[in-house]
């Protein structure tokens, strides 16, 4: 279905999760993989399974000077750059109020899922416009930039913050023929959000009534994504979210219960979590 046989893709987080999918399915639809990531141990199995043609930094996005070698590193390998994926971001187990977090904890939440998409992506322009029309963005937000989520309020500003940034920017590059949009998922069961093993086993069996279509996102779901908005079958897409969340926000707080009565009102005592 997608043929990005001649391309160069940039994957940010590349290592594991949603990364790494979007990574391997560039790789398996032709595409001349890079990525970077913060994790040693994750970069080197990503070499691994992506092959010796993937170019693997190990980096940490959040520091420009990381960042402005990864332009070089990709412009020099390549010669330029068809898609960037921004993909890291993180809620850093900061799930508290507002008022509880310090300003190093502010500031950490921000560089991690809005400050670091600002620098990667002004860094990788230059190269996207080496390839002129027809390259894009896509960055990863979230449902959190859609819909309150207490105690992680910077977080879900940040994911929102994405939705102005790719529209804002949408006008700028549009006439250069470079495209940017986003995917906003639902909760995704990955390493960094292991969701299966967050549910106490005695709510698992209410899962496939949390969310319309019965499960959790895979890294995989949100890949194909993705790939889709990167590819010539969304070429007249731009400033756009994507929402793959199993129909969570078009929910909007209903659920079935364990009798399959549609309801809004919690049948869990405490967060249904193991945190």
């Amino acid at each position: 279905m997608y043929d990005f046989t001649g391309k160069t893709v940039l994957v940010t987080g590349g290592g594991v999760g949603i990364g790494r999918a979007a990574a391997e399915a560039f790789r398996d639809a032709g595409a001349r993989v890079a990525i970077i990531e913060i994790d040693e141990t994750r970069a080197s199995d990503a070499r691994d399974a992506l092959g010796p043609d993937a170019l693997v930094v190990v980096g940490d996005v959040t520091d420009p000077a990381a960042v402005a070698d990864l332009a070089q590193q990709v412009d020099a390998a390549f010669g330029g750059l068809d898609v960037l994926v921004n993909n890291v971001g993180d809620f850093l187990m900061l799930a508290k109020p507002f008022d509880q977090l310090t300003d190093e904890e502010v500031g950490r939440l921000y560089m991690t899922n809005l400050g670091q998409v600002f620098s990667v992506t002004k860094a990788m322009i230059p190269l996207l416009r080496k390839k002129g029309a027809g390259s894009s963005i896509v960055c990863v937000s979230s449902i959190e930039g859609f819909r309150g989520i207490p105690n992680c309020a910077v977080y879900a500003a940040c994911k929102a913050g994405l939705t102005g940034f790719a529209k804002s920017l949408a006008l700028e590059l549009g006439p250069e023929g470079i495209r940017i949009n986003l995917i906003a998922p639902e909760t995704t069961d990955t390493p960094q959000v292991p969701v299966s093993l967050m549910i106490p086993e005695e709510h698992r069996e209410h899962i496939p009534r949390w969310i319309p279509l019965g499960r959790f996102g895979t890294p995989q779901d949100m890949a194909s994504g993705i790939l889709f908005l990167a590819s010539p079958h969304a070429a007249w897409i731009t400033g756009t979210a994507l929402h793959i969340d199993g129909g969570a926000l078009a929910a909007a707080g209903w659920y079935r219960d364990p009798r399959g009565v549609w309801t809004n009102v919690p049948v869990l005592s405490g967060n249904g979590l193991n945190f």
